[in-house]
């Protein structure tokens, strides 16, 4: 059976950068408050007109240059976003025209923060059962456009980004080793964006009443995290028999520093094992583990042979993690 091998990273940023000083311009807050306590410095701003759409096709046109492959050879897209072009049609639709993958089936994934592994593991098994060769998947979010800016505990939090990766199926001994995935919707309104959706209809009042934009008890969310962060990572390396010191680098969801930190305690990683760019970048969502995948493949720090491991949390709840020998 082919293993389905990330051949191709990509990764895209809005040029517009907002920092922990901008935003004492019209908050109350400050840097040493949103520093201390999410380790979040800057993040990047979709501007105006430019769309998750956008951010996705120019993250997944990069690896496709690296990957050496044509749009016509891309058998499926998948998505994975919480803040795409519509409700509907999916965003990687969108993407599929903007490529001209006139070959490729293409649909999103709504898992929050978890969506890109969970998008991963959707690849990997197409390519596992033999439905598809070369597989698209991409995270791209614009949560900017879904934070309220007068909430400072979680408007600091979120940046705009996108991340993708071309899995390929190939023999030999690299590849997604396994994936994981969990959910448990009894939490579902510790982390939410409720409107507008079905339940809650578009009103003027709704409006005022800041119901569009996301909402999120940041303690308990925390706690959640770290634990099942922790759980869904060990389970990654029990299911293959590795053990915490056999990973070269671990890239989980980049939402803030003190639950990577968390994370990286209780599994006893070392420092030099986990990569973070959350100062950077911010909390991107679905985006997040393959933006810093790529900048961290394109930085030379990944080898080949070596054992990486993904884990991401996200609203759903939803958590996830995947091994790849590299």
């Amino acid at each position: 059976m082919k293993k389905a091998r990330i051949v191709g990273t990509g990764s895209y940023v809005p040029e517009k950068v907002l920092t922990n000083h901008d935003l004492e311009k019209f908050l109350d807050t400050s840097d040493e408050w949103i520093t201390s306590r999410t380790g979040i410095r800057e993040r990047h701003v979709a501007a105006e007109g430019e769309n998750t759409s956008d951010l996705a096709t120019e993250a997944a046109r990069r690896a496709m240059d690296m990957a050496g492959i044509g749009a016509e050879e891309i058998d499926l897209i998948l998505v994975g976003t919480i803040t795409g072009d519509f409700p509907w049609p999916a965003t990687a639709c969108l993407v599929q025209d903007n490529l001209g993958a006139c070959n490729a089936a293409a649909f999103d994934i709504s898992a929050a923060c978890s969506g890109f592994v969970f998008a991963l593991d959707a690849g990997v098994n197409y390519i596992k059962a033999g439905a598809a060769q070369n597989v698209l998947v991409i995270g791209a979010e614009i949560l900017t456009r879904v934070v309220d800016w007068e909430d400072r505990n979680t408007c600091v939090l979120f940046g705009d980004g996108a991340g993708a990766v071309v899995l390929q199926g190939q023999e030999g001994e690299s590849g997604v080793l396994s994936t994981h995935l969990h959910s448990d919707g009894s939490y579902w309104e510790l982390l939410y964006q409720a409107g507008f959706g079905t339940r809650i209809q578009p009103t003027e009042q709704g409006i005022k009443d800041r119901i569009p934009y996301l909402k999120m008890q940041g303690n308990e969310v925390f706690k959640m995290a770290v634990r099942s962060l922790s759980d869904v990572a060990v389970e990654a390396l029990e299911t293959n028999g590795f053990v915490s010191s056999d990973i070269d680098m671990f890239i989980p969801h980049q939402a803030n520093r003190r639950i990577l930190e968390a994370t990286a305690k209780r599994l006893k990683l070392k420092d030099e094992q986990v990569y973070i760019n959350v100062d950077r970048f911010g909390n991107t969502s679905g985006a997040s583990i393959p933006l810093a995948l790529d900048e961290a493949n394109r930085a030379g720090k990944i080898a080949e042979g070596d054992l990486l491991l993904f884990d991401a949390f996200g609203g759903g709840f939803t958590w996830a993690s995947a091994l790849v020998r590299w």
